[in-house]
C-alpha cells in the first residue's frame, strides 16, 4: 500500500488477515528475547558443567604441550592429531551446543505461539534491493529503536564490566602466587559474575523490546476500512448479493405460506393489522398449527385468500397478538392457548355444521 495510506489504517487486523500474515512467516518477534534465552542457557551450562569443560580443556592442552617436544607432524599422524583435538573440543562443547539450541528453539516457539514453518521469509524478493527502500529503512522507526538498543547494550555491558573488574582489583596482586589453573579459574569466576549481572539488565531490555515489537506489529498490520469491507466480501459474500438472496428466499417462503392458507380451518385477526391462519386435523395433529401469519399488507392478503376460500375469519385481538408474538409458522399453539382456540374451533365447526 502507498505510504500516504498509512494514516487511514485505523482498523485492527482481522483474524483472517492475522492468519494470512502468520502463514507467510510474519509474527511479532524480538531478537532480544532470543538473546536472553541463549545467554541464560549458556550461564546455566557454564555454572553446572564449567568444571567438566575446564578439565577437558586442561586435558587436551596438557596432552598437546607434553607431546609438543617429541611430536612429528606429518602425513601419518596429522589426521590422528586433528581427530584427537576435534573430539576433545566436541566433548567439551556438546552440552553447551545442545542447551543453547534448545533455548533458541523454545524462545521462538514461545514468541510465535507454536511451531511456525514458512519459506516465504527466505524466498528471494528483488524488490527489497531498491536503494530507496534501503535508505528509508535506515531512517525508519525500527532502525532508530535498534540503534537505541545497541547503544544501551554497549553502555550497560561496559558499565557492568567496569564496576565488576574495578571491585576485583584488590584480588589481582595475590594472583602472582597462584598457578596457571587457579588464575584461569579466578578469571572464569569474574567472567561469570559479569555475565550474571549483564543478564538481568538484558532481561529488562528484552521485556521492553518484546512489548514494543508486539505493539509495532499490531500497528503495521492495521487495515483500512475499505480493506475490511473487501475481506468481508471475500469471506461472507457481497452484501448486495446476500440481500438479494434473502429477498428471494422471503418471497418464496411467503408464496408457499399463501398457498397454504386455503387449508386453514380458521383465520384469527385483531382485526386490521394481524392475521393468523390455523389448521387442525384431530386425527393427525396433537394441537392446531399456525400455517400462515402476517401483519399489515400480508395480513390483508391472508384475509383476502381466506374469504375467497370460504374460511371463517374470527376477530380476537388478545389471542391474535399472542399467537403472532409467540408462535412461528409451522409450530403448534402452546398449551396455555388451548382453551381459547378450542372455543373458536367449536364456533367454526358449528358454523360449518360439523358440531
Amino acid at each position: 500500500m502507498p505510504e500516504d495510506n498509512k494514516e487511514q489504517r485505523t482498523e485492527q487486523a482481522t483474524p483472517k488477515r492475522m492468519g494470512d500474515i502468520r502463514a507467510k512467516g510474519q509474527v511479532a518477534y524480538s531478537r532480544e528475547v532470543s538473546s536472553v534465552f541463549v545467554l541464560m542457557a549458556s550461564l546455566l551450562v557454564l555454572y553446572f558443567t564449567g568444571t567438566y569443560m575446564f578439565r577437558n580443556l586442561m586435558g587436551i592442552s596438557g596432552y598437546m604441550f607434553s607431546e609438543a617436544g617429541g611430536m612429528e607432524i606429518g602425513g601419518d599422524n596429522i589426521y590422528f592429531l586433528f581427530y584427537t583435538v576435534v573430539k576433545a573440543f566436541y566433548k567439551m562443547l556438546l552440552p553447551m551446543l545442545i542447551v543453547v539450541f534448545a533455548a533458541s528453539l523454545i524462545s521462538g516457539v514461545l514468541q510465535t505461539g507454536g511451531f511456525l514453518f514458512s519459506v516465504k521469509p527466505i524466498t528471494p524478493d528483488f524488490s527489497k534491493l531498491s536503494p530507496v527502500k534501503g535508505v528509508r529503512k535506515l531512517f525508519s522507526k525500527n532502525a532508530f529503536v535498534e540503534l537505541l538498543k545497541s547503544i544501551f547494550k554497549i553502555v550497560i555491558v561496559g558499565y557492568i564490566s567496569y564496576i565488576t573488574v574495578k571491585a576485583e582489583f584488590i584480588n589481582i596482586p595475590p594472583l602472582m602466587d597462584k598457578d596457571t589453573g587457579q588464575i584461569l579459574i579466578y578469571i572464569l569466576g569474574v567472567a561469570l559474575k559479569i555475565f550474571f549481572r549483564t543478564f538481568w539488565a538484558l532481561l529488562i531490555l528484552a521485556a521492553l523490546d518484546y512489548a514494543f515489537q508486539k505493539w509495532s506489529f499490531a500497528e503495521n498490520m492495521k487495515m483500512t476500512k475499505q480493506e475490511v469491507k473487501e475481506e468481508r466480501k471475500e469471506t461472507e459474500g457481497d452484501p448486495m448479493i446476500k440481500s438479494r438472496i434473502r429477498s428471494i428466499q422471503m418471497q418464496v417462503a411467503r408464496r408457499r405460506m399463501m398457498e397454504a392458507v386455503p387449508k386453514a380451518d380458521v383465520v384469527i385477526t385483531n382485526p386490521v393489522h394481524i392475521a393468523i391462519a390455523l389448521e387442525y386435523n384431530s386425527g393427525k395433529m396433537a394441537a392446531p398449527l399456525v400455517i400462515a401469519k402476517g401483519g399489515g399488507v400480508i395480513a390483508g392478503r391472508i384475509k383476502e385468500i381466506a374469504s375467497k376460500a370460504g374460511i371463517p375469519i374470527v376477530e380476537d385481538k388478545p389471542l391474535a397478538r399472542t399467537l403472532y408474538r409467540l408462535v412461528r409458522i409451522g409450530e403448534a399453539v402452546p398449551v396455555s392457548l388451548y382453551k381459547a382456540i378450542a372455543e373458536i374451533l367449536a364456533y367454526v365447526y358449528k358454523l360449518k355444521g360439523k358440531a
